[in-house]
């Protein structure tokens, strides 16, 4: 069964074609209900529940009859219920556990990361040292919970059945994040991911022409089910956005496939990834014990 966040983006997809065919406004849907009419977006963009109550109300002032309403109702009632990584909600925003139950659902993603290595890449020293710098105050038992949510999303590395897109500037691979240890195990891990048959991953080198309409991460999140539109995530350090009108989705296809086409191939990437390793095996501690905590990270890294 989808997720929690998939059934809610369904209806309220559903909804919000359901009112423009019934000609009405978001002004008469939020008066049918009695609510504030940001309720009505917050619904229609799946980012909150709806009542059986409230659904029937609505689907009366659209003039929704038949088998339409049955499966309705049901998204309205599983997608009021708590999903896999709401035991998470406690360590993390309720923006990022709706892009975890996408990246679950997801059947093709496609991740572009300017500055560090993208969550469900990420070793578990890496996991650490980024946790680390970033909110340096958090208590040890919220980080341990941090790194057990990040380590359990690598399970959607293991589905053959999804395809696993990665573009990494070079600068993602040459910042040093905790130090030099770290950095060759980090980076010997993504080499290793990179053989994956549903994996692959690409470089762009600092060589390639530059690309100002990239200069910080996204990921498109691409859905084998037309009841589900696809996604294109944007995260911020305090936010983070989800876009799905078609012309927004089309045009971070059309960065991604820009950005593709300028990146290394495959195994040179993977190459180039295993000879950075290497330069930071060969490094002395005492030279890798001053990058061990490199400061700010960019926006944007902490939960993805």
């Amino acid at each position: 069964m989808a997720s929690p966040t998939i059934q809610r983006r369904r209806l309220g997809k559903a909804l919000r074609r359901a009112r423009e065919e019934a000609r009405k406004s978001q002004d008469d849907a939020a008066a049918a209900i009695d609510a504030a009419k940001s309720k009505i977006v917050r619904l229609e963009k799946g980012h909150s529940g709806l009542r059986v109550t409230d659904l029937n109300v609505l689907l009366d002032l659209y003039g929704v009859t038949g088998g339409d309403t049955d499966w309705m109702r049901e998204m309205a009632r599983t997608g009021r219920q708590r999903g896999r990584w709401s035991a998470y909600r406690n360590v993390t925003p309720d923006w990022f556990v709706s892009y975890l139950d996408l990246e679950e659902d997801a059947s093709e993603m496609r991740w572009y990361q300017s500055e560090v290595v993208p969550g469900v890449l990420q070793a578990e020293s890496y996991v650490r040292a980024i946790l680390s710098t970033a909110q340096p105050s958090v208590a040890d038992d919220e980080v341990e919970r941090r790194v057990k949510l990040r380590l359990e999303r690598r399970a959607v590395l293991e589905s053959t059945d999804r395809v696993l897109n990665f573009i990494l500037s070079e600068s993602a691979l040459r910042r040093n994040v905790g130090g030099d240890v770290v950095m060759a195990e980090q980076l010997r891990h993504l080499a290793e991911v990179a053989e994956r048959s549903n994996v692959q991953l690409q470089v762009l080198p600092f060589t390639a022409r530059t690309f100002s309409a990239a200069t910080y991460g996204f990921i498109v999140l691409r859905f084998d089910h037309d009841t589900t539109s696809d996604v294109v995530y944007l995260e911020d350090y305090t936010d983070a956005a989800y876009l799905d009108q078609p012309e927004h989705v089309r045009a971070y296809n059309s960065l991604w496939n820009r950005l593709s086409a300028a990146a290394l191939g495959q195994v040179e990437s993977r190459d180039l990834i295993r000879d950075i390793a290497d330069e930071h095996q060969q490094t002395t501690p005492e030279v890798s014990t001053d990058h061990e905590h490199p400061g700010t990270l960019p926006r944007g890294v902490e939960e993805e």
